[in-house]
């Protein structure tokens, strides 16, 4: 065998073995799960639902002095803004509805999904 032969012999045993580690077959997603991911596999009032208000609305919605008089201090009255549509019609900033949290931006869609699931499931205090 020649030199040059081998040479190319050698550069292409080279190639094919480079090639064949650079390809599998792992899924994408399965390496890098998207950041975004949104676990609603355990949403419950006290666990999700109940911080999330507390987190984001009683600054304003409590006690006496409530913003528009609507109280969100507890189970019975969540339950009732939940099941009268106006939490997730102030939440999802749908039209006809004031916007909320006031002054501030739109619940990410993880959590408004979470409070979603809730109240599909009827509101359940859990």
């Amino acid at each position: 065998m020649t030199k040059m032969k081998r040479k190319g012999l050698l550069l292409l045993i080279i190639s094919v073995m480079f090639l064949a580690q650079a390809c599998y077959y792992d899924k994408e997603e399965e390496l890098y799960p998207p950041s975004g991911s949104c676990d609603t596999t355990n949403v419950t009032y006290s666990g999700t639902v109940f911080p999330v208000i507390s987190n984001s609305c009683t600054s304003c919605h409590t006690g006496i002095g409530a913003g528009g008089n609507i109280s969100l201090d507890s189970y019975e009255s969540i339950s009732a803004a939940a099941n009268n549509g106006s939490l997730l019609g102030v939440i999802r900033h749908e039209s006809g509805w004031s916007p909320m949290p006031k002054n501030a931006g739109k619940l990410d869609d993880c959590t408004i999904r979470k409070l979603e699931i809730w109240i599909n499931n009827g509101t359940p205090n859990n």
